[in-house]
């Protein structure tokens, strides 16, 4: 009796052992190292906005960093050209280092040249049967701001000026421009207006498109029958300026859309600004050095995260761990006060074959203003599953 006792119990252990050795092995979850919120260090400086009008400024990758707070959507004057010429560019598909189709100068083109010259509008002198090529076009509208060439690009592109601002405000649309409204192709209608936000945003999505960056930051240019014209942009190669557009010229005074280039804590970062409404061109000028001046000495570039930093662990019941490393360096351009918040992205891995160092296993997602990453994260050990001792023994899991 006691031996069918015993060989029950045996039975009975053998089988929890079998069956505590077959449980699944349980999935092991990532737990994060690093803080989900750090405040970048320092205090946001005071801004010189002007006295009159009003103004923003941004930075590439980080996005807007103060706004005058004062916008009102006032006439663009010939900044609207930023957006006659991205439509253009994208509808022509045009390249870096193509010249693009052929346009004719007709004889509608030349009513516009003489009525926009009457009208002591910004011109380029065009004569009928000229040719220019699509570059040289939105050149001379561009750099000595000819309204009478942003009217020819616009009937080459749509077939009516009508029909262009409608694919105008399409696209201020699409980037959210909800202050913008476009009424012609040049800026000489004052029905054209918008805010120094809006003309930033169109400003960074414009410089995205490596034609247009090329041709606002020319000095000069020659044409075929208008000769030698010179870019409006006073500014241009002063305090790392590379362009955009000047609008000047209607009652509510002179605007200045910019971009320039800085070098922050060894990185050439690219910063962005509008000032609108000021008594002169010249002071518009001025005002966006000062507001430069100011973002240069207030931003800085840290590394947030390295390579090969710890950003969370896997740790396994049965003792073995590993941590997840990031697989690169991770730079970010940062303004004082702004918040960086950070996201672990990491299944919850089951270790039934050894992991290898550097195995992907997940993000990092990093976000600061404008700036959203996703950091990727690879195991810094290997892992390894259990033992069978383990398997066995195992009192839960």
């Amino acid at each position: 009796m006691r031996r069918r006792v015993g060989i029950v119990l045996l039975v009975i252990v053998v089988a929890l052992a079998a069956f505590n050795y077959l449980r699944p092995i349980p999935a092991v979850a990532a737990m994060h190292l690093l803080h989900s919120t750090e405040v970048v260090p320092g205090t946001a400086p005071t801004m010189p906005w002007p006295s009159r009008g009003s103004a923003a400024v941004a930075v590439s990758g980080l996005g807007f960093v103060g706004t005058s707070g004062n916008e009102q959507a006032i006439p663009a004057a010939s900044v609207t050209k930023v957006m006659t010429a991205l439509v253009v560019l994208e509808d022509s598909k045009l390249k870096k280092g193509e010249d693009g189709p052929i346009i004719t100068i007709n004889d509608a083109d030349v009513r516009s040249y003489e009525s926009d010259l009457a009208e002591q509008q910004s011109v380029v002198k065009v004569q009928t049967g000229e040719q220019l090529t699509l570059f040289q076009v939105l050149e001379g509208m561009l750099i000595p701001s000819a309204n009478n060439l942003a009217e020819t690009v616009a009937r080459w592109d749509a077939g009516s000026t009508d029909a262009f601002v409608v694919k105008m405000n399409k696209r201020a649309a699409d980037l959210h421009l909800t202050h913008t409204k476009f009424a012609d192709t040049s800026g000489a209608s004052p029905a054209s207006v918008s805010t120094p936000s809006d003309l930033t945003t169109l400003g960074m999505a414009a410089m995205q498109n490596e034609v247009f960056a090329q041709i606002v930051a020319r000095g000069q240019v020659t044409l075929p029958v208008a000769g030698t014209v010179y870019n409006v942009n006073g500014l241009l190669g002063q305090g790392g300026i590379i362009g955009i557009k000047t609008g000047s010229g209607l009652n509510t005074g002179a605007n200045f859309l910019f971009a320039a280039n800085a070098t922050i804590d060894g990185t050439t970062i690219v910063l962005y600004g509008c000032v609108m409404g000021q008594p002169t061109l010249q002071i518009a000028f001025a005002t966006a050095q000062a507001l430069l001046a100011v973002m240069t000495s207030a931003l800085h570039v840290r590394r947030v995260i390295a390579r090969n930093q710890s950003v969370a662990n896997y740790t396994t019941p049965w003792g073995d761990q590993s941590d997840l490393v990031s697989a690169v360096d991770v730079d970010l351009a940062e303004w004082p006060g702004m918040i960086v918040r950070q996201h672990l992205d990491a299944k919850a891995i089951v270790v039934e074959h050894p992991i290898a160092p550097r195995t992907p296993e997940g993000t990092e997602h990093v976000v600061l203003g404008d700036y959203s990453l996703d950091v990727p994260l690879v195991t810094a050990d290997q892992l390894y599953p259990p033992g069978r001792l383990w398997r066995l023994t195992r009192v839960s899991f």
